[in-house]
């Protein structure tokens, strides 16, 4: 994708300019033409002076009428030159935002068709798993435990597209000014916890961290803040190993609740931190590209923050790794 991206924008660029070029050098040649013109018009009337009037005969007049003619001539290639310069400006203005427009645009087209075929995938795979699953409990006289295993197993992967499809369906909206946030005192601690324990339960192999004080109360939108600590639970088990731990905390501070959550993976770029909250952008690290994902994550964590008056920002975790911090003001 990063190729053809590449290829695009050279192509792009190379058009834009030959169109610079070609309209540069007929302003140019419009700037010659008229020139000569004034010229030819002011040596016209230099020879029709020189005809009427005779210098030296007539100094003071010849002088006079001679500067008018200067001044005319003078004047006129001054509203040229002041014009072309104008006309020069304003074209290499649009030049630069056409460029800027077009460009912005083929990147959004190929985020795009990232996207679409990231989310091909992440629908695909539930859906197969959940299909093999029910046809292997159809054709086959399993014990109670086996078949106990796998529902669990088709109950995880219908979990893990509900996920997805929140995601998609609450970015449309959000996108749209189609959703109505519906705000409510809520337990925060209790939500975070059940957050916790739903991940704890569907990744057993993985160490989650908790430090989250209790009877933590919050005006917020329960589905919203769901998605938010959905996705930054998720992103933190994404981008690190599987024998590397997270943690997840929630503490009440003077002015504000703060909401975290800590890898140890491979850290953001600091090049990268103020393009990963933008839809459908993921990050041009090749470490990172090998991960499954649409793009969709931060940006939804960004909006939904924005709409509870609350502040996300990404720092260093120690050694390594990215905290992910979320502060809602009261």
């Amino acid at each position: 994708m990063e190729q053809r991206l590449k290829s695009r924008l050279k192509r792009t660029s190379v058009k834009v300019w030959l169109l610079l070029i070609y309209v540069v050098a007929a302003l140019v040649w419009w700037f010659i033409s008229l020139e000569r013109q004034n010229k030819e018009m002011y040596i016209y009337q230099q020879n029709h002076l020189n005809t009427i009037i005779i210098k030296e005969k007539q100094p003071v007049l010849y002088a006079t009428e001679f500067r008018k003619i200067y001044e005319t001539y003078r004047r006129t290639t001054i509203k040229y030159a002041s014009e072309g310069i104008v006309f020069l400006g304003l074209i290499i203005l649009g030049a630069v935002l056409v460029f800027r427009s077009m460009r912005k645009q083929i990147m959004v087209q190929e985020q795009q068709q990232n996207f679409m075929m990231a989310v091909t995938h992440e629908l695909k795979t539930p859906i197969a798993v959940s299909k093999l699953n029910l046809e292997t409990i159809l054709k086959h006289q399993l014990d109670e435990q086996r078949m106990r295993k796998l529902i669990l197993a088709s109950l995880d992967e219908t979990k893990r597209l509900d996920f997805l499809t929140n995601n998609i369906l609450i970015s449309a909206q959000i996108e749209n000014k189609g959703y109505e946030v519906n705000k409510e005192e809520l337990d925060f601690s209790a939500l975070l916890m059940d957050r916790i324990k739903e991940f704890k339960n569907r990744f057993l192999e993985r160490t989650i961290n908790s430090e989250v004080d209790e009877g933590i109360d919050l005006q917020g939108d329960s589905l919203l803040l769901q998605i938010l600590i959905n996705n930054l639970i998720e992103n933190a088990l994404k981008y690190s190993e599987k024998n590397e731990a997270i943690t997840v905390g929630l503490h009440r501070n003077t002015d504000y609740v703060k909401l975290f959550v800590s890898d140890q993976g491979i850290g953001i770029p600091e090049e990268e931190r103020q393009k990963i909250y933008s839809q459908f952008y993921r990050i041009g690290n090749e470490a990172t590209r090998k991960k499954k994902g649409t793009g969709l994550g931060l940006y939804l964590c960004a909006k939904i923050a924005q709409g509870h008056n609350a502040d996300i920002l990404m720092t260093n975790n120690q050694p390594k790794g990215s905290t992910f911090v979320v502060k809602f003001i009261d």
